[in-house]
């Protein structure tokens, strides 16, 4: 496993980010604390979060996975210079919308900073577009923060190829820094918002891609096969909307990988991910030890040309 250089950022993050969006949701503290433990005790150096998460839980109001990030860091089994830190601010945390305005910025990185109990951010996203800021104040909060040494690096997720090109533009009239890093949705399944005009751009301007939902809310795992299996999950009703002809091919052609690597369907989804050209980096989230195993293989597993050539047909 080698760590690979994510656009021009100038970091180095490992060949699977691990997704936070569980902690604190679908597993507590103990169990994130031994996830993290584990995913950094294998070589792998970076975490995804958001200030957002877990908003969405009955009784949560937000930075709970910020929060338990936090701990974790604090309590210093691994070392911070170490640890890859991706959060992101932008999203309803009460103020009624999405907010990418440089008062929201300037302030919402703070509380960030104190959940995560430490100084600096490494990799600071705006989490969905804010079509009624300009472009320029945006990047002018992040480049004062920048500046402040309070984040790294910049990047965006949730842009379509037009409103990335515009923030390019904005920032090179302005002379503010650009996006470099973007985080869209991408899977063996979930592939036309990215693939084409968006990718291509990201690869001519050397834009880091760490995408989100690599495993299709869990789908990718095998584990959803029909509609029972489905019933009582926590993500259940989103794996729901991959059973149709097309997922059911994608399994079928996991499947058959599984049998000639002896790797789990999860492992194999995250490989063809993992070795696109289009990406540096997919997410996943684990909610054991025994399901982080799969996303640690992963990062570890090479598929032969015949083997991609499967996925991509089987996706397509």
């Amino acid at each position: 496993m080698e760590l690979r250089a994510l656009g021009r950022t100038g970091l180095s993050i490992s060949p699977v980010v691990l997704g936070g969006n569980v902690f604190g949701w679908t597993a507590d503290e103990k169990t994130s604390f031994d996830v993290l433990d584990s995913f950094f005790d294998a070589g792998f150096n970076t975490i995804d979060t958001a200030d957002s998460y877990n908003r969405w839980v009955p009784g949560h109001v937000g930075g709970e996975s910020e929060a338990i990030i936090g701990k974790w860091l604090k309590r210093g089994g691994v070392s911070r210079d170490k640890a890859i830190i991706v959060t992101k601010v932008g999203s309803d945390m009460g103020q009624g919308k999405k907010d990418l305005s440089a008062r929201w910025i300037l302030e919402e990185v703070d509380h960030s900073l104190r959940r995560l109990q430490t100084d600096y951010i490494d990799l600071y996203l705006a989490h969905w577009p804010d079509e009624t800021v300009p472009y320029e104040e945006t990047l002018g909060a992040f480049a004062k923060l920048k500046e402040a040494g309070k984040i790294r690096a910049i990047g965006c997720s949730n842009l379509d190829a037009k409103m990335l090109q515009d923030s390019f533009d904005a920032a090179k009239k302005t002379g503010l820094p650009r996006y470099d890093v973007l985080q869209p949705q991408y899977n063996l399944y979930d592939r036309d918002s990215f693939e084409g005009p968006l990718a291509e751009l990201c690869i001519r301007e050397d834009i880091g891609v760490i995408n989100y939902y690599g495993l299709a809310s869990g789908f990718l795992t095998g584990k959803y096969r029909d509609k029972a299996d489905t019933e009582g999950k926590a993500r259940g009703a989103r794996a729901l909307n991959y059973l149709d002809d097309k997922g059911l091919r994608i399994l079928a052609a996991l499947d058959e990988v599984a049998v000639e690597t002896d790797a789990e369907p999860a492992s194999i989804a995250l490989a063809w991910l993992i070795q696109s050209p289009r990406v540096t980096a997919p997410i996943a989230s684990a909610t054991s030890v025994d399901q982080l195993e799969a996303i640690i293989a992963a990062g570890n597993l090479t598929l032969s040309p015949g083997q991609m050539k499967l996925l991509n047909e089987a996706g397509a």
